[in-house]
């Protein structure tokens, strides 16, 4: 992919002194993976080579001759008013209102004039009281060991005299966030970047810069088709970009207050999740809105999705469930890693479904791109993990206008009644596990486990699904 450097995404329209005024070309199209012919090893600049008055655009010089003294004149860009050129931009009383309080966020807003420099990993702003800094890492996992590999910003106070000269100006403001961390496990792309990132661009109305720090390429492959959608502008590299980037209003980190779920009365404009569940409907063109009413189509079959997991927390008699569900009905599809490559094509297959079923793991963040009113049915492994699938799956259910059966498995269920005696402290008492730490529960609990459904147990909760998708 997938990164343009922004003289590839945006035409110069005025330059002067040079210094390069840019707007935004046509949005580019929705599908096309154009690779990126820029690159960069983010050598550390001092303040003295910030101030050289000449530069170079990417890819192409457009200085020359010999700096002016004279104080340039701005061209106006047909975005603004002659009212609120470039010269009122420049003006503006800068603030900073940073919030570092969150419990899982750390959130800064900067509004005038900020100077971005990529591969220091500074935002300059005017000269505030107090002449106060802050440092932010723009991903919200606050105090987990995801935090370890995301870059620190630093917001940096200025005399105005002592500020980098732009070599960009933009008049449309910018976001900066981290795909770092968890991103890669569909959980966290989910709730750690993509619900805060379109929560905190809705009100832009597209009209906004994305930056990333911590690039994976990879990801915003991988996400294009919805990154197209929240912003005019191709994604960027922010660490590769050896210039001054300036903007009117630059926001560094996410909100973000709940998991795989949105508070939508600290939102803005209340943004909630079945807003963000219509935008994902726009945006990979899902058709159904509502499930199936069994009630009012009796000679329909119900579609039931099993997420089939090859590795941990595997469904060891999964031929069985489907034959029984079957038998109960259903039209069974087996979602497994090659389906799921596929993320657009995946959400409209995942659309179709009325049920979806999956032990506790990421895949179930799948659930998003259902219809509403469409059940989910959580197995949760042995383990006392009730409470971790409760929060990641359970809850977020409800805000999804989704209905939700959970299926706890019995010790004879799972793979470790088998590795382990019957009064065994991981079969009797998980909590003593639990208090060892994140890493000995999760290796004994999540990878070291797989299950093997009690088929006429589980063939109630199965009933309990259809009897769902006849009252609503």
């Amino acid at each position: 992919m997938v990164f343009l450097s922004t003289s590839q995404v945006e035409q110069q329209i005025g330059e002067k002194d040079g210094k390069v005024i840019l707007e935004p070309l046509n949005p580019p199209s929705r599908d096309n993976h154009t690779k990126s012919s820029i690159s960069g090893k983010g050598d550390q600049l001092d303040k003295q080579q910030f101030s050289v008055p000449s530069y170079v655009n990417h890819t192409k010089s457009i200085s020359s001759g010999s700096q002016s003294s004279v104080k340039p004149t701005p061209r106006i860009l047909p975005s603004q008013s002659k009212n609120d050129s470039f010269e009122d931009f420049h003006e503006f009383v800068n603030s900073v209102d940073c919030t570092l309080s969150e419990a899982l966020s750390d959130y800064c807003n900067i509004k005038g004039m900020t100077r971005v420099h990529g591969p220091t990993s500074t935002i300059f702003t005017s000269n505030l009281d107090g002449n106060k800094s802050w440092v932010i890492k723009p991903y919200p996992r606050k105090g987990s060991g995801a935090m370890k590999s995301i870059r620190e910003w630093k917001i940096k106070p200025e005399e105005d005299q002592d500020m980098p000269s732009c070599a960009t100006i933009h008049t449309d403001p910018a976001i900066i966030f981290s795909i770092g961390g968890y991103s890669g496990n569909l959980f966290h792309d989910f709730s750690d970047i993509i619900i805060p990132l379109v929560t905190n661009t809705q009100a832009f109305n597209r009209k906004v810069h994305l930056l990333v720090t911590n690039n994976k390429s990879w990801w915003i492959y991988k996400f294009q088709t919805l990154l197209n959608h929240l912003s005019n502008y191709q994604v960027v590299n922010i660490d590769i970009e050896n210039q001054i980037h300036c903007y009117p209003n630059t926001i560094i980190g996410l909100k973000s207050y709940k998991e795989l779920a949105i508070d939508s009365s600290r939102s803005i404009n209340n943004y909630s999740m079945n807003n963000f569940r219509d935008f994902l409907r726009s945006t990979y063109s899902l058709e159904r809105r509502e499930v199936i009413n069994l009630k009012s189509n009796n000679n329909q079959r119900p579609r039931l999705m099993i997420i089939s997991r090859k590795s941990t927390r595997r469904i060891t008699n999964e031929a069985k469930i489907v034959r029984m569900a079957q038998k109960l009905g259903y039209e069974v599809i087996i979602a497994n890693e090659t389906l799921i490559t596929n993320l657009s094509k995946f959400s409209q297959i995942v659309n179709s479904c009325d049920v979806f079923m999956g032990v506790h793991g990421a895949g179930l963040t799948n659930m998003v791109f259902l219809p509403d009113h469409a059940v989910v049915i959580q197995v949760v492994p042995l383990g006392g993990i009730e409470g971790i699938a409760r929060m990641d799956f359970e809850e977020p259910s409800k805000d999804m206008k989704l209905r939700y059966l959970k299926y706890s498995i019995r010790v004879k269920e799972s793979s470790l009644s088998t590795q382990y005696a019957a009064d065994d402290v991981v079969l009797r008492d998980p909590i003593v596990i639990h208090k060892q730490g994140w890493d000995v529960l999760r290796n004994t609990y999540l990878v070291q486990q797989n299950v093997k459904l009690d088929v006429r147990r589980f063939r109630s909760t199965l009933l309990k699904a259809l009897k769902l998708l006849q009252t609503f």
